[in-house]
């Protein structure tokens, strides 16, 4: 069984995959506590669902594009069964997952989105960075959320370190909510000359900051 917050359909709101019709799937838990968390709610409480059961949810949604999602899908063992089974079933699956659990055991056929935490978040620390070397580069897609222009700094440094414009299908920059002025924010993109991708919550734009489900 999974414990699972809520399963909903929407449009996908980051990413490469933004604006995309989409099956979210968003499992309760995390290990993280990152201070500016938008999604709180998902650390507690949720519902314990048969794998089968999720399975026939998404199925009725209609949606060919699933993301499974959190909290920290990865913490719940059975969420990679559930990613192999969508994967078998022919859905195109995206992991947005904050990095730190190993992505080793995902199914390949799934396209990881790897939130590397910053230092504003008060969990680097905790980054797994042997995840990085098994980023896909045909598929798989790495996040920072940026709350000050040190984190952007920092960012600018591990992507420069670790290759990831070219180990990545792509590089997301993505502000903290109402915490950064976003002119600047892409004017320091801009300028790096970087092979990345400033990217605003779609969502929020839509349904505002404080609305669950989106």
């Amino acid at each position: 069984m999974l414990r699972i917050t809520e399963i909903f359909r929407s449009i996908q709101g980051e990413s490469t995959h933004a604006g995309r019709p989409c099956t979210f799937v968003r499992l309760t838990g995390c290990p993280m506590r990152c201070v500016w968390c938008d999604s709180a709610y998902t650390f507690t409480g949720g519902e314990r669902v048969l794998v089968e059961d999720v399975m026939q949810r998404v199925r009725d949604y209609g949606c060919k594009l699933v993301e499974v999602t959190g909290g920290e899908p990865l913490i719940q063992k059975e969420a990679f069964r559930l990613i192999r089974l969508l994967c078998d079933e022919g859905f195109e699956v995206l992991i947005e997952t904050g990095g730190f659990v190993s992505i080793a055991d995902v199914d390949s056929r799934a396209s990881v989105i790897l939130d590397v935490k910053c230092p504003d978040s008060g969990e680097a620390e905790r980054n797994h960075w042997a995840n990085l070397a098994l980023l896909k580069a045909d598929k798989d897609e790495v996040k920072f959320v940026i709350a000050s222009e040190g984190d952007w700094l920092w960012a600018r440094d591990v992507i420069r370190e670790h290759r990831l414009e070219t180990r990545t299908r792509s590089v997301l920059i993505s502000p903290v909510w109402t915490n950064i002025n976003l002119q600047e924010m892409a004017d320091w993109v801009s300028a790096s000359g970087m092979n990345v991708r400033m990217q605003i919550q779609m969502h929020k734009i839509i349904w505002g900051a404080d609305v669950h489900g989106v």
